[in-house]
């Protein structure tokens, strides 16, 4: 077999983020495999896993090159495609291949023996729940703003009342949403209690706390090292209007960075994307932890740094 201790590289072909890191581990002579399973498995691709008593063995054939796939030293999760059928199929047999992709090929990838996974696609999913999130980062340490995740509309007009600062709404996940036929992003934006209506009844709504905050830090960790990004926006929601916000990078408090590594633990991650409020005390309040994150937008000193990381990261395969 070819591409012995290979990189795994799991994303869609229009992915310049992972662009960045594939060069570094080029110039360190680190052989990588750049698959997209989700659309790539139609078109060309193959994967095969054997199992037996005491063996297991499998092989990855793409358009250039066939793999071993028990000899990939790490799997980068990054950002690719969801699994979806044959094109040349439709309804329910399409649904039912891209299931079987999902469960087959997908359980495959994720259960390369003694590969580093950056980070496990299990572990992935399970920590973009925000419930999970918030839990886990009331054990870790961070400070919390209040909280409510509710269908109950009384309960939700009940926690805003009470709130004196003020009380934002989000999302528990950013389901795609179109309005006039057109894409929709739902921010986060401040409510009042008498605005909350019985329409909340339909799906759990999350309510919090509005943090009397003087700038946001997104925090970018790679393992044990930590980049962190003060951001000054006019919004709320400083993803709104991107072209309006400066960065600049900004040490981690000790504190915060003790609470990281053991969100990080908990959870089983190698990487994520923390986002807190900063107040005038210097109370660093966490808001959320996406575990796949963008990075390349942030000044071009840490997005460098960043990169190093993780390449660093997928060049060193599992722990030993």
């Amino acid at each position: 077999m070819s591409d012995s201790r290979s990189v795994l590289v799991l994303t869609n072909p229009y992915d310049v983020t992972a662009d960045v890191v594939l060069r570094l581990l080029a110039e360190r002579r680190v052989p990588v495999v750049r698959l997209d399973p989700g659309t790539d498995l139609h078109t060309g691709a193959s994967l095969t896993a054997t199992y037996r008593t005491g063996d297991q063995r499998g092989i990855l054939r793409t358009a250039s090159r066939e793999i071993d796939t028990t000899r990939i030293r790490s799997v980068w999760v990054r950002r690719p495609s969801p699994y979806g059928g044959p094109p040349e199929l439709s309804g329910q047999d399409r649904r039912f291949a891209a299931e079987q992709a999902l469960w087959g090929a997908g359980g495959i990838l994720a259960s390369l023996p003694g590969a580093h996974y950056v980070n496990h696609p299990w572990n992935n999913r399970a920590a973009e729940f925000k419930p999970a999130q918030l839990s886990t980062a009331q054990r870790c340490g961070f400070l919390v703003p209040s909280t409510v995740i509710t269908d109950d509309p009384q309960q939700a007009r009940t926690f805003a009342a009470q709130q004196t600062g003020g009380v934002v709404y989000k999302p528990v996940w950013n389901t795609p949403y179109r309005v006039d036929d057109q894409p929709h992003s739902v921010w986060v934006r401040e409510v009042y209690a008498a605005e909350i209506t019985d329409a909340v009844s339909v799906c759990p709504h999350m309510f919090q706390a509005k943090v009397d905050k003087v700038f946001d830090v997104r925090v970018t960790a790679v393992g044990g090292r930590l980049f962190g990004v003060r951001i000054d926006s006019p919004d709320l929601d400083w993803r709104c209007r991107q072209n309006l916000m400066t960065c600049t990078p900004l040490e981690v408090p000790a504190s915060v960075a003790r609470a990281v590594t053991a969100y990080l633990a908990e959870l089983g991650l190698h990487y994520s994307a923390f986002d807190f409020a900063v107040t005038t005390a210097g109370g660093w309040y966490f808001l959320e932890c996406n575990p796949n994150g963008q990075w390349a937008w942030q000044p071009a000193q840490t997005t460098a740094a960043i990169a190093q990381a993780l390449t660093d990261q997928l060049e060193k395969g599992p722990d030993t």
